[in-house]
């Protein structure tokens, strides 16, 4: 797959409001004694099957996720707390055999004229509540070397989910290090689903952009197997 338009916006948040949505056997990953909430915005395209023809539009839609990151057996990866996208194909195959909390949703991601990504997402899964975000961003430096607490954020090859039997999952990715730019963000809308962060995420976060990267993921394995 190939992730395009990227933003990385993350808060500094007390392991206290995250730990109680952590499930048994994964630990919280900190830096300097405080754990990072990320929404994270982006197109994605060429989603496909390693070695088949690209599958045209299906393979390509806006998704938006809510993450923070953890350990298991020393290995750091991602949780997700959600994840958004318009293709109802993407979350149906997702949910039942990748085990992620993938939603519906109405979605938009174009460039302006000023230059700036104009995204927007509003959840519209059955039962779910209507989850909205809506915000511009855009790079504003130089392609650089990424620092400890930007490798901390981003350089995650592994993501941890559980399914239905209660059993801890992980799926490893593969990619080159991100190509990550100083960015600007203006948030218009943030609703998000962990109250105790809510009022935390009206401070500006720590914005990042990527235009580009390929990735590479493997179906999911029980850990310890």
């Amino acid at each position: 797959m190939v992730w395009h338009q990227l933003a990385f916006l993350h808060w500094r948040v007390p392991e206290e409001s995250l730990r109680a949505h952590i499930p048994r056997g994964l630990e919280l990953d900190t830096f300097d004694g405080s754990a990072w909430l990320g929404i994270v915005p982006f197109r994605m395209s060429g989603i496909r099957p390693f070695g088949l023809p690209l599958p045209g539009r299906l393979g390509a839609f806006p998704e938006l996720n809510v993450r923070t990151y953890v350990t298991a057996g020393g290995k750091p990866g991602v949780w997700f707390f959600s994840l958004d996208a318009t293709s109802r194909l993407a979350v149906r195959t997702a949910r039942r055999w990748f085990h992620l909390p993938y939603f519906n949703a109405r979605m938009s991601c174009h460039p302006s004229p000023a230059g700036e990504i104009c995204y927007a997402s509003e959840r519209t899964h059955a039962k779910a509540a209507p989850w909205r975000f809506q915000a511009r961003y855009r790079p504003c430096g130089a392609i650089r070397t990424a620092d400890a607490l930007e490798r901390f954020l981003v350089e995650r090859y592994c993501l941890y989910a559980v399914n239905g039997a209660g059993e801890l999952l992980r799926g490893d990715i593969h990619h080159v290090p991100w190509p990550l730019q100083p960015a600007e963000v203006e948030i218009e809308t943030c609703e998000l689903f962990v109250p105790q962060c809510a009022a935390r995420l009206t401070a500006t976060p720590l914005a990042h952009y990527a235009e580009r990267l390929d990735v590479l993921s493997w179906t999911l394995s029980r850990l310890g197997t």
